[in-house]
């Protein structure tokens, strides 16, 4: 069997080649936040979204600068019994030997890999040690983002409104020049004054881009079960996923996935959604206004 020192190594190493995956994609992601969308029945909505938003793409760890470091022995083991066991001279050599010969192949991966980091940071580079403040001024220059703060390590502050008439869909968040795989939240109009809320970016799992939730699934519980172990540092400062979201409407809730069901106050309903790293299912409702 594998000692808890190779366990916590094998975790780190797959926590690797997980955020590499992910970083391919610059995923962009909830932290902490209190969200809300307010429907009227004739039509008028309100949202808010309050709190943190990451890009990995400009976390600590990421591929703008993982190919850096030094050379460093990979852990050999016996053949028989699998444990590890300490490298000889001569398998040290080697292993050096051919990480030299990488080092063209690595300089040109890390320069596509800005290329594309780059296609989905608006064509901010993620090595400039601007960008992150770059982005939120980007950002601010949209409607609705009231202020965008960056606080470093790819992780923003937040504080986003908008209103008007739901005479097509919405969905948050949008950001110029940035493709997002999936939204935070999206309100998708139906025929007879109906409309279907979904918010995949609030659910580690499902209810998103299957890659999405797969991955960020495995890397939530990786995190979790690597944070007793070592080579966790380059992972400080990755937000956890926690927060609210709600539907406050005078319409007519038909379907929702709430634990409760909605709360009554006079005329209006609320759905009430706790997110958490456990999270599974995205947050969906189905509602009916104009009666």
């Amino acid at each position: 069997m594998l000692d808890s020192g190779s366990t916590a190594r094998n975790v780190a190493t797959a926590l690797l080649a997980a955020l590499s995956l992910l970083l391919t994609g610059c995923f962009v992601t909830p932290g902490k936040f209190d969200s809300t969308l307010i429907l009227g029945n004739d039509n008028s909505f309100t949202y808010i979204y309050n709190g943190e938003v990451f890009f990995f793409a400009l976390s600590p760890g990421s591929l703008s600068d993982s190919d850096d470091e030094e050379f460093s022995p990979s852990d050999c083991f016996d053949e028989d019994t699998y444990e590890d066991r300490e490298c000889t001279q001569a398998e040290i050599t080697e292993q050096r030997a051919e990480w030299n010969e990488g080092a063209a192949d690595r300089k040109r991966k890390k320069e596509r890999d800005a290329q594309e980091a780059a296609r989905f940071l608006g064509g901010l580079d993620p090595n400039d040690p601007e960008a992150g403040n770059k982005m939120a001024a980007m950002l601010e220059r949209q409607r609705g983002w009231n202020s965008v703060v960056y606080k470093g390590d790819g992780v923003f502050n937040v504080e986003y409104s908008v209103s008007g008439m739901l005479s097509h869909d919405f969905s948050f968040p949008v950001m110029e020049g940035v493709p997002l795989p999936s939204p935070f939240m999206q309100v998708i109009l139906r025929e007879g004054d109906q409309l279907r809320v979904n918010a995949p970016g609030f659910a580690m799992q499902e209810g998103g881009n299957p890659m999405t939730g797969m991955m960020m699934g495995g890397f939530a519980q990786g995190l979790k079960e690597a944070a007793a172990g070592e080579g966790t540092d380059s992972k400080k400062g990755i937000p956890e996923m926690a927060g609210t979201f709600r539907i406050i409407t005078n319409g007519r809730i038909l379907a929702n996935n709430t634990d409760e069901g909605p709360s009554i106050e006079a005329t209006r309903q609320t759905l009430t959604w706790d997110i958490s790293p456990s999270t599974s299912s995205a947050p969906t409702a189905l509602i009916q206004l104009g009666e």
